[in-house]
């Protein structure tokens, strides 16, 4: 195993992230990539974040790139507003 293989320890923002109606899903995951998900639409967006702090950098396989801000425990990603998976403060949108 090279020092390359060798796993990191998880962030603690690694995981799942959801909008309140659950339509978009945003995955961070331990390798410093992301996959996102948009309704039906598997891997809609898919590339790298870094953190500073509680700020995260992305930037999509295209190119675009993107911020977002942890504060209390929601990412605030551009427009969108994420909870972790299994908050309930993520079902306080859902639809009927």
């Amino acid at each position: 195993m090279t020092s390359n293989d060798t796993p990191r320890d998880a962030h603690p923002y690694v995981g799942m992230w959801v909008t309140a109606d659950g339509f978009i899903r945003q995955e961070l995951l331990p390798n410093g990539r992301y996959d996102e998900a948009r309704g039906d639409r598997r891997s809609a967006y898919t590339g790298r974040y870094t953190v500073t702090g509680s700020h995260l950098d992305y930037i999509d396989d295209t190119g675009f790139t993107a911020t977002g801000d942890i504060r209390d425990g929601i990412l605030f990603h551009e427009h969108l507003v994420l909870y972790r998976e299994g908050d309930p403060r993520a079902r306080q949108g859902a639809r009927p």
